[in-house]
Formats: structure tokens, C-alpha cells, sequence
């Protein structure tokens, strides 16, 4: 791995057990540990959330994900593409990539990784209060899926 190869910190549908985690993520990684995003809170979305910068402290509850040997810019550019970011400060992203300082959750360890925020055209909705996607429940004016 070079310095440039960073890790990925996933906090939504990339997660473990959703949608989006097999059909993007199956083959391009060597696995993924728990961590944490200090100094951001997460808000609901059109079926995905967005992290977003909170000076008050909060934090976003995810995975560090490592490329498998080998597939590193292949896993980049889908989820480049996932993640509507046509490059930084683009007018059309719908997320920006930056690189983030997260926590692992097994020893503390603080590990450089890229982290994907809302852009500033997003439009986030209600804030999740716990940080964690899978915990979010019913989100006050959503709508309700069967």
C-alpha cells in the first residue's frame, strides 16, 4: 500500500449488511474493523445519509474498509461514482472525498482515512442522533418504506 492509498471510512448503505456493501464493496476490499468520525454528526437523506462537520463534537458511527491488494484504484473510482464526486469542489458532487482523521474502535488507534461529507449543494435532512446508520430508526417526516 502507498502513502496515497488510504483506507475509506463508511458510515451508510456501504456498511456491513447494507445494500450497497456486496454490490460495491464484495472482492474490492481485505475487510473492514469498526470506527468512528469525530467532530461530525450524521443526517437522513433520499435513502442514504450524509456526514457533516459538527463543532460541537458529535460523531459518525461506520467501518473502516481496506482496498485487497491490488484493487485500489478500481474500488476509488466505483466509489467515486457512487458517491457522485466528479473532484474537488465540483459544482455537480453530491459529496466531497477528504481525507479524515477516524478512530478505531478496537485500540483508539487515530487512522488517516477518506471519508465522503456532504458537498455543498447536499441537501441533508434530520439529524441522526446516535451517528449510526443502522440505529437510525423512523426519521420524523420520512417516508415510510414496507
Amino acid at each position: 500500500m502507498t502513502a496515497a492509498e488510504l483506507p475509506f471510512f463508511v458510515y451508510g448503505t456501504l456498511r456491513p449488511g447494507e445494500h450497497n456493501h456486496a454490490r460495491f464493496l464484495a472482492g474490492r476490499t481485505a475487510g473492514g474493523e469498526p470506527a468512528r468520525l469525530p467532530g461530525a454528526a450524521l443526517h437522513d437523506g433520499p435513502g442514504y445519509p450524509y456526514a457533516v462537520r459538527d463543532p460541537r463534537g458529535g460523531e459518525v458511527v461506520g467501518e473502516l474498509v481496506h482496498a485487497a491488494p491490488g484493487a485500489y484504484a478500481g474500488l476509488l473510482a466505483v466509489l467515486d461514482r457512487l458517491e457522485d464526486f466528479h473532484g474537488p469542489g465540483h459544482p455537480r458532487n453530491l459529496y466531497e472525498r477528504l481525507v479524515r482523521e477516524v478512530v478505531r474502535v478496537r485500540d483508539g488507534a487515530r487512522v488517516a482515512a477518506w471519508v465522503y461529507v456532504a458537498a455543498a449543494g447536499a441537501v441533508p435532512g434530520p439529524r441522526i442522533p446516535a451517528g449510526d446508520w443502522l440505529s437510525r430508526g423512523p426519521v420524523r417526516g420520512a417516508p415510510r418504506t414496507p
